[in-house]
């Protein structure tokens, strides 16, 4: 929720809606609750052509039924701006993202989706999913780190 005042003939804007009870952590937001994502390490897999990055099990227990899902984020040591949303494939029990290790394979590998990401005030922020996404399991990963916040979409 955004409040609007005017003070001096300037609108002035303040966040009133829920807030994260953790610091760097994306919480589903569904109306005025927030769900926690499921946090983890994606372990590394080095295959064939492709860098798998692979959670445990095979359904995150976040779950929304948003086809476009929003997050609200206390940034602590997490840059929002750096966070890159992916479809997630369930294999052997597991879900993995592939990241082609030859260009020559990039069609076959996960596409990151678009996001937008807005700063509420200092600290707290909104990433918003810019695409429908398919029902499934989906993460958010910042670039160049292993942390995997992840969640299912039904």
């Amino acid at each position: 929720m955004i409040i609007s005042s005017t003070s001096g003939g300037w609108a002035a804007e303040k966040y009133t809606g829920p807030r994260p009870p953790k610091p760097d952590l994306p919480y589903l937001v569904h109306a005025d609750n927030l769900a926690p994502t499921e946090a983890s390490v994606a372990r590394e897999e080095e295959r064939k052509d492709f860098s798998a990055y692979v959670v445990t099990g095979a359904a995150s227990s976040a779950r929304t039924p948003l086809a476009e899902p929003i997050f609200l984020i206390q940034a602590q040591k997490l840059v929002p701006e750096k966070l890159s949303l992916y479809k997630c494939e369930v294999r052997n029990g597991n879900r993995e993202v592939l990241i082609p290790t030859n260009p020559k394979k990039a069609k076959d590998a996960s596409r990151p989706f678009h996001v937008v990401v807005s700063r509420l005030e200092p600290g707290l922020y909104r990433v918003e999913v810019d695409e429908p996404l398919e029902n499934g399991e989906y993460t958010l990963s910042p670039d160049g780190s292993n942390d995997s916040f992840s969640f299912s979409v039904y």
